[in-house]
């Protein structure tokens, strides 16, 4: 409501009493869409400070202001030696009229987040210069046409049938609220008219209030038993406004957005370690395949060859139970793997155990960033705690540097390649003989390398999910079945001329999996 009609009329006697008589002796901008005024007559300065940003639109009128020496650049140099002659209010607009020595005009047109500050020279009806280029409807402007006739009686509220909008366009957001929070629209004409009179008082009282609603701070000169801060003074209310929206607001939007971001992590962090217990109870309440494997040893002169499935005594169990097995494979070879497999979920599960350890401490640790920063109230502790914490995101110029994605599965390091060239530098520089490659089968994509640990075989549900990566980075990534080829990347090669991207394989397999993203 600080860019109101309502507001001008008092903001403006108020600024002739600053600033009219004084020599404008500076003219710049520091920062995107803010423009700064600097005056001086009588021994005294005073600035104008118009925040003309569409998401905190808003003018502060300081009586001194620090020129940064750096990323600064002057602007409207044909204001620089003239005096203010005048300052006028455009009846029924939010905008007014800046009068200058030399007949030359500066229209201040306060239009929410289409803002603008326009130069007229002396008897040109189209404007000379904006100060917001890209709002070129501006210049067109001619102040004569901006004025408007109102007539504010009970005959003219009563032919529009007591609308609002069409009676007093002025309103704004505000007064439209109250209006309708009394009953405004449920109330006959004679009800309305009472509420519009005293509203109209209301507008008349010189008494300012910034209040908030939502994350945003506005003035209101309607009485408020949330008011942040009143004063009777129009330049105060506007200079309080200015600190609550460029620097409180920016403070708390900046603020939230690394609260968001560390709740986020907070809960994947949770959802990780819950998934991880019940993966480890689970695992731990299974049948280890080793006594799977040494039931099958113990039976094998009861198990004919292509066998299925069989009926044994589980000796651990002291029950007759059903035992499946695999017709391709002898009884040996199926008990063998078990042996292997059992290995592999030891080592998978002592890895889950260190991967809960680690998340449960990013948790606690995450939980005490998040109440770190719920109590600093000002730029510097916070940039200060995301500094000394390194949350600050890698650049994209750092991100472009590393060719790959990476990812983990139950402890095994995964990386994906950027691009056709990223894939080349990730199989030259990043991959060892015992990695495992893997890309979608025929089509163009992503090369994906499963990182070798050191006695450890790679378990299946790894294979399979980096497969589902490498379908997920190719052109299958829409079919609902994608053949994914691997092999250990020492059987990968690049030919010398071939396109980026191209290799050799050999000894490859294939499998079959639904491409699946991160």
């Amino acid at each position: 409501m600080h860019f109101n009609y309502h507001f001008l009329k008092f903001l403006i006697p108020a600024l002739e009493n600053k600033f009219v008589g004084k020599e404008i002796l500076e003219c710049f901008s520091q920062n995107k869409d803010e423009l700064v005024i600097g005056c001086s007559g009588q021994d005294e300065e005073a600035y104008i400070r118009a925040n003309l940003l569409p998401s905190v639109s808003c003018l502060a009128f300081p009586d001194g202001f620090k020129r940064s020496k750096k990323n600064t650049i002057s602007l409207f140099p044909e204001l620089i030696g003239k005096k203010i002659t005048a300052i006028d209010l455009i009846k029924f607009e939010r905008a007014f009229l800046i009068k200058l020595s030399d007949g030359n005009l500066l229209l201040f047109k306060l239009h929410g987040t289409r803002s603008n500050i326009i130069y007229y020279h002396s008897g040109s009806k189209l404007p000379d210069l904006l100060f917001r280029n890209e709002l070129r409807d501006d210049k067109e402007i001619q102040i004569e046409d901006l004025a408007k006739v109102l007539t504010l009686d009970y005959e003219t509220f009563r032919s529009l049938e007591g609308n609002a909008s069409k009676f007093l366009p002025t309103l704004g957001k505000i007064p439209r609220e109250w209006l309708k929070n009394n009953g405004y629209p449920d109330v006959g004409i004679e009800g309305k008219w009472q509420l519009m009179t005293s509203l109209l008082d209301m507008l008349d009282s010189p008494l300012y209030h910034i209040i908030r609603k939502g994350n945003e701070y506005l003035l209101s000169l309607l009485p408020s038993q949330d008011s942040l801060f009143q004063t009777e003074d129009p330049i105060i209310a506007c200079d309080e406004l200015f600190r609550y929206r460029v620097v409180i607001q920016s403070f708390e939007k900046e603020k939230n957005h690394w609260l968001k971001q560390l709740e986020d992590q907070k809960k994947r962090t949770a959802a990780y370690i819950l998934k991880t217990k019940q993966k480890l109870e689970a695992l731990e309440n299974e049948i280890s395949p080793s006594q799977t494997a040494d039931i099958i040893m113990a039976n094998l002169h009861q198990i004919e060859k292509g066998q299925e499935e069989i009926e044994l005594l589980n000796f651990y169990s002291g029950k007759q139970e059903l035992f499946k097995l695999k017709r391709e494979q002898s009884p040996q070879k199926y008990a063998e793997n078990l042996y292997r497999k059992s290995k592999n979920r030891k080592k998978e599960t002592e890895q889950l155990f260190l991967n809960l350890i680690e998340k449960e401490k990013l948790l606690e640790q995450t939980t005490s960033w998040i109440e770190e920063i719920k109590r600093y109230s000002d730029f510097r502790s916070l940039r200060d705690f995301i500094k000394r914490n390194h949350l600050t995101p890698k650049s994209k110029e750092q991100e472009e540097q590393i060719p790959y994605k990476r990812f983990e599965i139950e402890g095994f390091e995964i990386l994906v390649g950027k691009s056709a060239k990223a894939n080349d530098e990730l199989l030259r520089n990043f991959a060892w003989k015992e990695d495992l490659w893997l890309h979608a089968k025929d089509v163009s994509g992503s090369h994906v390398l499963v990182k070798h640990r050191s006695g450890i075989n790679f378990p299946k549900t790894v294979i399979e999910r980096a497969a589902e990566l490498a379908a997920y980075y190719s052109k299958n990534k829409n079919d609902s079945l994608a053949p994914v080829i691997y092999t250990p990347s020492k059987y990968v090669r690049k030919i010398k001329g071939s396109a980026p991207g191209a290799v050799m394989v050999d000894k490859e397999s294939v499998l079959m999996v639904p491409p699946k993203g991160p």
